[in-house]
């Protein structure tokens, strides 16, 4: 079944299994790990988990209310959530992840589809800068790659894919034609996110395009 042809009811058990699957691993982290710098800029793990979770502790008048104190800067609001609430204890942000709350949270106007894309990624963030063995399924990475490379997120990211093919080189996904950038699904996701990549991580004659700095 493509993406697009996925269920609601699929991608909500999607969204379901990834943010229970990183409660998991989260579960077993030392104090120090928590600690420890993300691939998502400037945040440790503290940051991006209570980031992540911060739809738990707020409702739709809260969030609208933060807004405005950021006058509409959705990133600052972001980012002095998270900062805020990362001195939460571990636990309390690990029950969080793994909450009924989180699973029935969307991104606004991101859908379901959004809240696999930003379960997945912030995950990524996580589990690649701290080297913490684990594959996201494949058929949650076809949904975030086919989200990722959207007119609308790559206005977002800030990126130019015209004229690029994207190749997974460990499952059957491909998008686009042109130049090739080729590199296993999760790295072609982190880079499709903006996230800065070890040297070669990325390969082919379009790999230099997709090289851009973190956000």
């Amino acid at each position: 079944m493509s993406p697009s042809a996925t269920s609601r009811v699929e991608l909500s058990g999607m969204v379901a299994g990834e943010l229970t699957d990183l409660a998991e691993v989260l579960a077993n982290f030392a104090p120090e790990q928590w600690d420890s710098p993300t691939l998502c800029a400037g945040w440790r793990v503290r940051e991006v988990i209570a980031h992540m979770t911060m739809p738990t502790r707020s409702s739709p008048f809260w969030f609208f209310a933060e807004i405005v104190r950021d006058r509409g800067n959705i990133n600052r609001m972001a980012n002095r959530i998270a900062v805020r609430d990362a001195g939460l204890p571990a636990a309390a942000l690990v029950s969080a992840m793994a909450s009924e709350d989180l699973r029935r949270w969307s991104p606004p106007g991101g859908g379901t589809k959004g809240a696999l894309v930003h379960a997945v990624i912030h995950g990524l963030d996580v589990t690649e800068a701290l080297g913490v063995e684990r594959t996201v399924p494949p058929a949650r990475l076809r949904v975030v790659l086919a989200e990722l490379v959207s007119p609308a997120s790559a206005k977002f990211f800030k990126l130019d894919l015209d004229g690029l093919r994207l190749e997974a080189t460990d499952l059957e996904w491909s998008a686009g034609s042109g130049d090739v950038v080729a590199a296993t699904a999760q790295d072609l996701a982190l880079a499709l996110s903006g996230r800065r990549l070890p040297p070669g991580s990325l390969t082919g004659d379009g790999a230099g395009r997709l090289s851009g700095p973190s956000t």
